[in-house]
């Protein structure tokens, strides 16, 4: 049998169920790969090892019997420190697990502890690598959930979306990211800095990790993404409004994946996005930040100067805009999410690029969200999956965007575009 550390989700719960591997044996695993592997990645902002035993030994029952997850410092896990990645919430340490951790842990799971988020999941990083290459960024803001998914420490863990806090940090890491429609997982114990955008996503090695973890947590009957569909998909190729920030190895990628597609058997369309959707190019922007500028209302009131200058000059950016301004991008929102369906029409899904390009070198910067934040404003379902390699080695990602609440199916269709492209 293989490292246990090293098995899919749904590979651990299958030697599990078959009792070739212990819940114990598994929580070891990771631990000991955090251990050796911490101290180059430095994903984590709070281990609770001696907690994880714990809970291993317990021996729970429910879909994710046994399974180890790590918790994005933005979502509250009862006793452990919730820090938002601001010194301004050092040490705080709520009594109450969030919605989607209470739920995890009534489904069996193992809560390893909380990873690395830029400040407030908005702008100034953490001190999280990429493990596949330790001089370039993971991404963020979910930076540690994603390196710590990708270094083999968790199979699976949570984080959140704004623009493309789930998505791109997938992609720079080499893991799948799905962040699921609108209000799929609930948001109570989140820092919620946007309301209109906000979304709890998941992070795994397999599509079906993704689904089982958010079908688990949800509620929602998310399927088998694994089972062989009956036909293959009608894909529209969508180089997305903001084609003009790819790099080359973005435009090559998408050259690369309609090849694939195309022998695989996809119907395959190129298909633009209408105006409605290009406006949220300014749109977002306005509701992000008037939105964060007022969650962060205490912090701005009382602890100015613990916020760091990037962030004051984009919530200040927020406060500034007019009411005129700010109920024109909600307008913008509407317009765009009514459009969307019409662009959508003879398709099962878009595929589109992940990020701009690969995960760019140092850790000062998490990357561009220009490919994430039109299907984050659409409230729709997008997954990530690894598409191979850029010119310095470093992973690409492909993303499959679906419509509004038809998450079961982007799933589906999503492991179906992974395994043509592998």
């Amino acid at each position: 049998m293989p490292d246990p550390a090293t098995m899919t989700a749904t590979e651990a719960r299958a030697a599990m169920r078959s009792r070739r591997l212990s819940s114990t044996d598994l929580a070891e695993a990771c631990l000991a790969r955090i251990a050796e592997r911490e101290p180059a990645i430095r994903a984590f902002v709070h281990l609770d090892a001696e907690g994880a035993r714990r809970a291993a030994a317990a021996g729970a029952e429910g879909a994710l019997a046994g399974l180890p997850l790590v918790v994005k410092d933005v979502i509250d896990a009862a006793g452990m420190p919730t820090a938002q990645g601001s010194p301004i919430w050092a040490g705080w340490r709520p009594r109450a697990d969030a919605a989607a951790v209470a739920a995890a842990r009534a489904a069996g799971a193992v809560i390893l502890g909380k990873t690395v988020t830029t400040e407030f999941a908005t702008r100034h990083p953490g001190p999280t690598a990429n493990p596949r290459n330790t001089a370039h960024t993971p991404g963020g803001s979910s930076s540690g959930t994603a390196a710590a998914v990708a270094d083999f420490m968790a199979p699976f863990g949570f984080g959140t979306q704004t623009a493309g806090s789930v998505i791109r940090p997938a992609a720079f890491c080499g893991v799948v990211g799905y962040k699921p429609s609108y209000n799929t997982i609930h948001r109570f114990g989140m820092r919620v800095m946007s309301e209109t955008l906000d979304t709890i996503g998941a992070m795994a090695r397999s599509v079906a990790d993704c689904a089982l973890l958010v079908g688990a947590v949800s509620g929602r009957d998310l399927g088998d993404p694994d089972a062989k569909p009956e036909r293959a998909p009608r894909i529209g190729l969508c180089r997305s409004p903001m084609w003009k920030r790819g790099a080359a190895e973005t435009q090559a990628l998408m050259a690369r994946m309609a090849a694939a597609l195309a022998r695989a058997g996809a119907a395959l369309t190129e298909r633009e996005m209408p105006a409605e959707v290009a406006a949220l190019e300014a749109a977002h922007p306005v509701v992000m930040n008037a939105e964060s500028a007022r969650s962060l209302g205490w912090e701005l009131a009382t602890a100015r100067e613990q916020v760091t200058e990037s962030l004051r000059e984009r919530l200040d950016f927020g406060l500034s805009r007019t009411p005129a301004q700010v109920a024109e991008a909600y307008a913008a929102f509407e317009a765009a999410q009514r459009a969307f369906p019409g662009a959508m029409e003879g398709l099962d899904v878009l595929v589109t690029p992940s990020a701009p390009g690969e995960a760019p070198a140092g850790l000062g910067w998490t990357g561009d969200p220009a490919f994430n934040f039109i299907w984050t404003s659409l409230h729709v379902p997008c997954v990530t999956v690894p598409a191979g390699a850029g010119p310095n080695g470093l992973p690409l990602g492909i993303q499959i965007v679906g419509r509004k609440g038809e998450d079961r199916a982007t799933l589906a269709w999503a492991q179906w575009v992974a395994a043509a492209v592998e």
